[in-house]
């Protein structure tokens, strides 16, 4: 927590001492803004995954095609509309998470379950890299059977062929609630992408992501 709270103060000093940036980063507002108004949810699915900090997480699924939307918020805890900072206590038991709202006739949920399980460590609990805590929890929050399904036919067979060092830890339980996370955590990495967190935690991940699944992303990225 103390990593990407750090991160976060320095990515703030650096967005209003570069007047580049900032004009770069309204710029991106209004593209974002245009790309949201003309998303179509018809016939779309939904998935919720944990995956440690929410702001990698997103970042990782916006680039996947097929994918419509990425909403950064926090899921399955005890507390109604919390709030970021609250969350951060792990006093809430919400997890910080990612909504993934994909076509199906575009990507198959297989492979939003294998880029989930192949871009972050499955075999931390609570905990991804420094960040450290219940909300950084790996989970699957399946919509419906066919994901539970799914995602434990994923879990077994990942465990099964040690494609992994250690066994996976990550959570497969139904989504019980969710809130959208506050408007400055949406689009976090377009927005702020050469502040120190998304640079030396984010940018890899993305370079990894374009290796491994270049054939499953967007082409205009």
């Amino acid at each position: 927590m103390k990593t990407k709270i750090n991160a976060l103060i320095l990515g703030i000093i650096t967005l209003f001492t570069s007047v580049s940036c900032g004009q770069k980063t309204e710029n991106q507002k209004i593209k974002n803004k245009m790309n949201e108004e003309k998303v179509n949810l018809t016939g779309t699915e939904m998935v919720t995954f944990g995956a440690g900090c929410f702001w990698c997480t997103e970042a990782v699924f916006q680039e996947v095609s097929g994918v419509v939307k990425v909403e950064s918020g926090y899921a399955n805890g005890t507390v109604a509309n919390p709030t970021y900072r609250e969350v951060c206590t792990g006093n809430t038991g919400h997890a910080e998470v990612v909504q993934v709202t994909y076509d199906p006739k575009k990507v198959s949920f297989d492979t939003i379950l294998e880029i989930f399980w192949k871009t972050h460590d499955p075999t931390t609990l609570n905990r991804q890299g420094g960040d450290e805590g219940t909300q950084y929890r790996s989970g699957v929050y399946y919509s419906n059977e066919a994901q539970k399904t799914s995602a434990e036919a994923w879990k077994a067979k990942l465990n099964a062929e040690h494609v992994f060092p250690n066994p996976i830890v990550t959570e497969i339980l139904p989504l019980k609630n969710y809130y959208p996370a506050e408007d400055y955590h949406q689009d976090y990495y377009a927005l702020n992408g050469h502040n120190p967190y998304c640079q030396v935690v984010i940018r890899p991940k993305l370079e990894k992501l374009n290796k491994v699944f270049k054939e499953k992303l967007k082409k205009d990225i």
